[in-house]
């Protein structure tokens, strides 16, 4: 049972008649038993909360930062009719920051045997499942004075996925994916690894693309013309250890990990190479394997939705070993990290040797922009201790970028906005060179 703020008003009005109108025990006594008795009848009369009956129906994946609709259908079958305050209770983080209480509250009306559909907005402010955590009921009776009071349990999940905000950069890699692969009217010359086509000889090409047989065949020289070779395969692999769990601006390292490996699958698909995916700190945490170009980016985003940093450090032997079982043929590894001395020093660079043997390696790590912010202020005697710690901070990167790029690794190291064009720009860069 819960009482209202009616309830409080009528007992203060009652206690101005006690204080001028029956001063006396008597008009206290008064007061109370026709204020109790009011009460009574008014929750009597209340429909009850516990006997209704609920269906949930709606939205059950949202993009971060977009907007899903949960629809919550309320039977009355009880014999009274149902004035509440309905609250669908969710996370906090599913709703803008301030607007959960106004969101997730509805008031209804429902005579008997009838029925009334309510509908919550969502809008998720955080990555990953989110639960539907109850529904709150509060039957009202006729005076308002009193209501009962119910919970129950709708279960419902809505699955956050990652924004991929880095999509608006695809349209200009694709458009260099073409030149490469020379479907555009500008073509670029070079060689490259798969048999695209014959056509006439013409001055200037390499003597050793002369197609001999065809050439016998249709009495004119004939060349070949090569393209950048498809089908290569291509390993995504997330370290989701402590390192991944530092913030950067408004995101975790890991999100912006994931927005660049989408860019990099979506791009790499276009260009007809298969891609894998692999999270890990000392489990695999999301695995993607064997998806076609079409289905492969859902299952990614669907894959990576509920993945989290753990505050472990990452087990870097046990990741070479799973990378050993997942590529039997030499691939591209992208392992997105960060260039954090002791963890690289300690545990990246002693398995490196095993997976550079057969395989190219790119290391894509997510750079802090405030660093670059410290490090340019001079104006303050404060500012000129947080330039010379920046500065540190930078010398030790580079040191780490360079002992890696001495192992023959591909190191990109850039902020949150620029590590998925980055990358992208060195995938294509590698497949021009013909080192996939």
């Amino acid at each position: 049972m819960t009482l209202t703020g009616r309830t409080a008003l009528t007992a203060a009005v009652g206690a101005l008649f006690v204080g001028f109108v029956l001063p006396s025990w008597l008009g206290v006594l008064t007061v109370q038993l026709t204020l109790l008795i009011a009460i009574l009848c008014d929750l009597a009369l209340a429909a009850p909360a516990r006997k209704l009956h609920f269906t949930r129906t709606g939205d059950t994946t949202v993009r971060l930062t977009g907007e899903a609709h949960t629809h919550l259908t309320l039977t009355n079958s009880s014999r009274r009719t149902l004035r509440a305050e309905v609250r669908d209770a969710w996370p906090p983080s599913s709703f803008h920051p301030g607007t959960d209480i106004a969101a997730s509250r509805h008031t209804v009306h429902i005579p008997t045997a009838e029925r009334r559909r309510l509908t919550t907005a969502l809008h998720p402010t955080r990555r990953g499942d989110h639960q539907a955590v109850r529904v709150t009921v509060r039957s009202y009776g006729p005076l308002g004075l009193a209501a009962r009071q119910a919970h129950h349990h709708v279960p419902w999940t809505l699955r956050v996925l990652p924004p991929f905000t880095s999509r608006k950069h695809l349209p200009a890699k694709l458009a260099r994916l073409r030149e490469l692969d020379g479907r555009t009217s500008i073509l670029t010359r070079g060689e490259g690894t798969e048999f695209d086509s014959l056509r006439d000889y013409a001055p200037g090409d390499d003597t050793r693309s002369i197609d001999w047989r065809a050439t016998a065949r249709q009495q004119t020289l004939a060349v070949r013309t090569w393209r950048p070779e498809r089908d290569r395969r291509i390993l995504l692999v997330l370290d989701t250890g402590r390192t991944s769990a530092g913030r950067v601006g408004d995101i975790p390292r890991l999100d912006a990990s994931m927005d660049a490996a989408l860019l990099l699958a979506a791009l790499a698909t276009r260009a007809g190479d298969r891609v894998d995916l692999l999270a890990y700190d000392r489990r695999i945490r999301a695995s993607v394997q064997g998806h076609n170009a079409a289905d492969l980016l859902p299952a990614l985003t669907d894959a990576l939705a509920p993945v989290e940093s753990e505050l472990v450090e990452a087990d870097a032997r046990g990741l070479a070993a799973t990378i050993h079982r997942r590529t039997p043929r030499r691939s591209l590894i992208v392992l997105f990290t960060g260039l954090d001395t002791a963890p690289v020093e300690e545990a990246l660079l002693p398995v490196l040797p095993s997976l550079t043997q057969r395989n190219e390696i790119i290391v894509a790590a997510v750079a802090d922009p405030r660093i670059e912010e410290m490090a340019a202020g001079r104006h303050t005697p404060q500012a000129v201790y947080e330039a010379a710690a920046a500065e540190q901070t930078r010398a030790a990167r580079r040191h780490i970028a360079d002992r890696l790029r001495h192992n023959g690794i591909t190191v990109i190291d850039s902020t949150p906005t620029h590590l998925a064009p980055d990358l992208a720009d060195a995938y294509l860069a590698l497949k021009a060179a013909g080192r996939l």
